[in-house]
């Protein structure tokens, strides 16, 4: 299969969830080429063959009716850059139609105001409202006629141009522009005669309350990005890298892997690296959401855009650009953002033929009102009451403004949301299966337990400190992790330690070696054997056994030890009616011990690596529907055989990549945390649909029957777009 190409284009001139739809189909018309078209981040990305350029795919959208260009580098945001263009025309727009609409609407509201002549004051008012104030709608709605197309423009250009027209042939051709008119203002679409009937206030209220709508809307949709905005603004700008043993301070764009960097207190660190010189506390809060600083020492890795505490450090580079943490979590975050859950396709795929539909019901309200009263009037304003309360804006707002707030708040806590349809997934989990090292433990061995044996074993009367100090000193020069462990325990008990005059490692089995005089063995009861040494059996997990002169003198118990964090996510996650279930390759005994201490009562142990998928996998043929939390190479296949994968941000690519859902912390309370920030975004997401599907459902009948006037159809077309964004705005106060 040949491979393809993924082309982010920013896409220009989009007003509605129906223009988004009508670029994607044009796009996907292309051979070779599939697209996502997300109305809200006016963002489009497209997977499309080699052979298919770029420029062909901008000539689409351009021949559609709309702009499209390959989005800028981000560059640094000074503080007196001028604000989004777009949101000041929208501003300026609404301030002068609200200013001029304002007496327009009172006058027709409020008889008691009417004046002679107020009707031509009306006019002179209400006419750069609807022809400068609704340009923007007048203009979009051209462009698509032109396309052959039909979006939320046409409507709202259609019914305003009608309402105002209708106006001006009552003013000079009708009775409408007589001295002394008066008329009151019906919340239904009952009116006086034809001829004498304006809607001068109609005209100039919906532009305004639709202004009001877009503006709002716009606010609210830089608001929803502001957590991403934050992210990309997080890394340093510059950097003081050691050029032969002198500091030069250089653009960050211009460090290079293996450079050697200086961070100093209150300084952000300039990229992923470990830290060659110094020790520090590392405020990781604005990546991870802990709010504790991490204690960094020479060989400790650090990530770029976390800041420095206290003492001066010295890094270097390993990640840099595009390869670090910060930038791949960027990365993730607005892929997730661009891409679209289950539920909204079928929103979009309404869009697409909303409009159309729509401008029919509006025409067959007028038909059957003339038809059935012969009201010309009441059939106009119901008609276009129709065609101004039906714009689609919120079905198209529902889904990518709550993923972007979602995903954004989701990026503050330290957990990465990959895409929409993982939001489905977490509703329906039940099981959660989790890695034991280095997910439920540390991955760390420790010395944990020290027992001296008595009577005819070691009868000579050896102590703790002697014990560890022989033991402690032989481990020393091994590089297993049991060895590693117990060198460290005896260094901590004991102080220093002294120096094997000999020593040998035997393969599988332990080390052996001359320490203080004395012929030390350290390691399982099998080497102790094949020196003739007899040893009292043990079944405790992690025991290695201590000998020396010949005597089995104790054993030294080592294990991986649990997280502090674990036994409390693992409560979480049953709260959230998860049934967990601990995996891994360990031996039965280890496992259910760590099991029983954290709370869990399900255990697969002695798993090899290659069968974690194959147990998720058999998992799910049980008919349950599995989380997979991991964080190592190992857990890679598991993690993709999962219905949700969820990788611990302290593990390897490998397993990051699998995954769904990424921890940026090695906390498994925030695994927790996670699916609740995931269910909680598909919650809004389908309250949101539900509002925009109800709101349409419910008020264009109401509209039909001539129950509701135009004016207040426009200004609760405009408040359901609000409501959906400000709804998804919400999510950013998930804790």
């Amino acid at each position: 299969m040949p491979s393809t190409t993924v082309t982010e284009l920013a896409i220009g001139g989009m007003t509605c969830a129906s223009c988004a739809a009508r670029i994607e189909k044009k796009l996907n018309r292309m051979d070779g080429v599939t697209a996502t078209v997300n109305y809200a981040t006016e963002k489009a990305r497209v997977e499309h063959a080699p052979d298919v350029g770029v420029d062909a795919l901008i000539a689409t959208v351009v021949k559609t009716g709309y702009t499209a260009e390959e989005p800028a580098p981000p560059v640094e945001e000074r503080k007196d850059e001028p604000e989004d263009p777009e949101l000041a025309s929208l501003r300026q727009r609404l301030t002068v139609s609200a200013l001029l609409a304002t007496p327009v609407i009172l006058l027709a509201m409020v008889p008691s105001l009417q004046f002679d002549d107020w009707q031509w004051l009306s006019l002179t008012l209400a006419s750069p409202v609807v022809v400068w104030g609704g340009l923007p709608f007048h203009r979009a709605a051209w462009t698509n006629l032109r396309h052959g197309a039909a979006t939320m423009d046409t409507l709202v250009s259609v019914g305003t141009l009608a309402a105002y027209g209708w106006s001006l042939w009552a003013l000079f051709l009708g009775d409408a522009g007589m001295p002394g008119m008066r008329h009151g203002f019906d919340l239904t679409a009952d009116r006086a005669h034809a001829s004498s009937a304006i809607y001068l206030e109609v005209a100039a209220g919906v532009v305004t309350f639709i202004l009001l709508g877009r503006y709002l809307e716009a606010r609210a949709k830089r608001k929803a990005g502001t957590a991403l905005r934050a992210l990309m603004e997080l890394g340093a700008k510059d950097v003081a890298v050691l050029r032969d043993g002198r500091e030069v301070r250089v653009p960050v764009g211009e460090l290079r892997t293996g450079d050697l960097f200086v961070v100093r207190p209150g300084e952000k660190i300039a990229t992923d690296g470990t830290v060659t010189e110094g020790a520090s506390a590392v405020d990781a809060s604005l990546l991870t959401g802990e709010s504790l600083p991490l204690d960094v020492t020479p060989g400790s890795a650090v990530t770029g855009g976390c800041v420095n505490v206290s003492g001066r450090l010295v890094v270097e580079a390993t990640r840099v650009g595009a390869d670090t943490q910060l930038a791949r979590i960027a990365r993730l975050v607005e892929e997730a953002q661009s891409g679209k859950a289950e539920v909204q396709r079928l929103a979009d795929r309404i869009s697409a033929v909303f409009v159309p539909v729509v401008i029919l019901i509006a025409l067959a309200t007028l038909v059957t009102w003339l038809l059935v009263t012969s009201d010309v009037t009441a059939a106009f304003t119901a008609a276009v009451a129709v065609l101004i309360i039906a714009c689609p804006c919120a079905l198209g707002l529902a889904t990518p403004t709550a993923l972007m707030v979602g995903t954004g708040r989701g990026a503050q806590l330290g957990i990465l949301i990959k895409g929409p349809e993982v939001l489905e997934s977490t509703r329906r989990v039940d099981t959660v299966v989790l890695d034991k090292t280095g997910t439920v433990t540390t991955g760390r061995m420790r010395l944990t337990g020290v027992h001296v044996y008595g009577g005819r074993y070691g009868a000579d009367s050896a102590d703790e400190t002697e014990l560890l100090r022989l033991a402690g000193a032989l481990e020393h020069s091994s590089e297993h992790p049991v060895a590693r462990a117990i060198a460290a325990g005896a260094a901590e008990r004991c102080g220093e330690l002294p120096t094997p005059k000999t020593f040998e490692n035997v393969p599988g089995l332990g080390v052996r070696g001359s320490v203080d005089g004395r012929l030390v063995l350290v390691g399982r009861a099998a080497l102790l054997a094949a020196e003739g040494v007899e040893a009292p059996a043990t079944t405790e997990p992690g025991a290695v056994h201590v000998a020396w002169d010949g005597v089995a003198r104790g054993t030294l118990t080592v294990a991986d030890t649990v997280k502090d964090t674990s036994a409390e996510a693992v409560a979480r996650l049953r709260a959230l009616g998860l049934r967990p279930v601990l995996l891994t390759g360990d031996h039965r005994a280890v496992a259910e011990a760590v099991a029983a201490e954290v709370g869990i009562d399900e255990v697969i142990a002695e798993v090899l690596p290659e069968e974690k998928a194959e147990v998720v996998r058999r998992l799910r043929d049980e008919g349950r529907t599995v989380a997979m939390v991991g964080d190592g190479v190992n857990d890679a296949a598991a993690l993709a055989t999962a219905d949700l994968g969820l990788a611990m941000g302290t593990g390897t690519d490998a397993a990051i990549e699998a995954s769904d859902l990424t921890l940026v912390r090695g906390d498994l309370r925030v695994a927790a945390d996670a699916i609740r920030l995931a269910r909680r975004t598909l919650a809004t997401i389908r309250g949101n649909l539900g509002w925009a599907f109800g709101y349409n459902l419910a008020a264009l009948p109401l509209a039909a029957a001539g129950l509701l006037n135009p004016m207040i159809a426009g200004l609760a077309m405009a408040f359901s777009s609000v409501f959906v964004v400000s709804n998804s705005l919400r999510l950013r106060r998930f804790t």
